[in-house]
């Protein structure tokens, strides 16, 4: 089976190899990226954000060891070989902790990152990046660099009673988790110049922490923007010219590829491009859970065309409801006023991703596809609000059990990174 590692051994050769990183921790997109993975006969990488998955249960109630039990339940459901799978931490560092003094929020960081390592994660971004309640505004390379390799440290120490083999991800210039709330009128990919220093930074940094070039060897990937990036309503497509300084200068870091975050609604051909330029680590989450959003909300319409009103599931309704009662995940990501109202539901920020597990919605989900278990739903509904599926129902390719369709409409924002990074050739329907 192919490794990451000899994944980003072939994309350095040319070879327009690279690897999709899916990072989310909802079931039903983890079902649909685990049914793609083997399709595709690929491995799959699965990755956990700081604030998802922590040592105090994150937002979604899960701590480390939680989450790989949890994903590998799912994968054993359907058959995907433990050994194609590899799991990643990302944004590991003081991001959850920033209102905090650097000294503790960095003791909380050590501990996630130990809890993260002991739990199986081999492929560990370390994000010190951000400041903390008693930082300047703007971090340093050399205090960011100081911070990482503190981390790598504690990473190595727990890599070698653990008996795991872990691969970094570093970076200076790391994106915003999840999308910003707006793009900047003129991105830019970052200057070759700001790259090499960072390198250069976190090898002295690394030195310095008695780290030595065997550690430095288990750097994959540095972060850096490509030039993309998305808002609450806007894209910023990928456009390869602005970045080939990037790729160029990459290739004479031996063993070393980019990692591409917020790279959720490109088009293919931008994947595609991003990944033959190097940035061979696509990070997707965000147009993941929008795409089921989009499912469910189109079932929610098909289930009300189809079912007595005593009956509905209500589920839009309860989203409002939620989402008003506990404003926190939105509020303060959305411009105010009654005109940005409609971000609260579509915006491709997705901020509605944050209530899928609370109680009220988990049994509006699940009496909505009751409701809908078993129906031959009509075409013309499923043209109305599903139109791929309907297509793919059309041709024989796809029921219309709700199941089916919600996970359909999710590898198909999936499929798009396969065939870019040159996943395989699908194997099964």
């Amino acid at each position: 089976m192919t490794s990451l590692k000899q994944i980003i051994q072939a994309n350095k050769e040319a070879q327009k190899k690279g690897v999709y990183s899916v990072c989310c921790a909802h079931p039903m997109v983890l079902k649909a990226a685990i049914t793609n993975s083997i399709r595709y006969n690929s491995l799959l990488l699965v990755e956990a954000t700081a604030n998802q998955v922590n040592q105090f249960g994150g937002y979604t109630g899960m701590q480390p060891a939680d989450f790989i039990d949890f994903v590998r339940t799912l994968a054993a459901e359907r058959g995907l070989p433990s050994e194609r799978l590899v799991f990643g931490g990302d944004h590991l560092g003081p991001v959850c902790w920033t209102d905090k003094p650097a000294e503790e929020a960095m003791a909380l960081a050590k501990t996630l990152i130990e809890e993260y390592v002991k739990a199986g994660f081999t492929k560990i971004h370390l994000d010190t990046s951000m400041p903390c309640a008693d930082d300047p505004e703007v971090l340093s390379d050399e205090v960011i660099a100081k911070r990482a390799a503190s981390l790598c440290k504690v990473a190595e120490s727990y890599s070698v009673s653990h008996g795991r083999v872990l691969n970094y991800v570093i970076g200076t210039e790391v994106p915003a988790p999840g999308g910003v709330s707006e793009l900047e009128q003129e991105l830019k990919p970052t200057p070759v110049e700001n790259v090499r220093y960072t390198l250069d930074c976190h090898r002295q940094a690394f030195s310095a922490e008695g780290l030595g070039e065997s550690t430095w060897d288990k750097v994959l990937a540095i972060v850096v923007q490509p030039g993309v990036e998305f808002d609450n309503a806007k894209v910023h497509d990928f456009i390869p010219g602005d970045a080939q300084a990037l790729s160029v200068f990459i290739k004479q870091e031996a063993g070393l590829v980019y990692e591409a975050h917020s790279t959720d609604y490109q088009h293919e051909s931008a994947l595609s491009a991003l990944v033959q330029g190097h940035f061979a680590i696509l990070k997707v989450g965000p147009q993941l859970t929008f795409a089921l959003r989009e499912a469910l909300f189109g079932l929610s319409h098909i289930e009300e065309a189809l079912i007595a009103p005593q009956h509905y599931s209500g589920l839009r309704r309860e989203c409002e409801q939620l989402m008003q009662q506990q404003p926190n995940a939105w509020q303060k990501f959305y411009p105010p006023g009654a005109q940005n109202s409609w971000m609260q539901f579509f915006s491709f920020s997705d901020r509605i991703r944050y209530y899928w597990n609370q109680p009220a919605l988990l049994q509006a989900v699940e009496k909505m596809l009751n409701n809908l278990r078993g129906r031959q739903i009509p075409l013309p509904l499923l043209s109305q609000y599903l139109p791929e599926q309907y297509q793919a129902v059309r041709e024989g390719a796809l029921s219309t059990e709700p199941e089916a369709l919600i996970e359909d409409k999710i590898i198909r924002a999936l499929d798009s990174y396969a065939r870019a990074c040159n996943s395989g050739t699908v194997i099964a329907a």
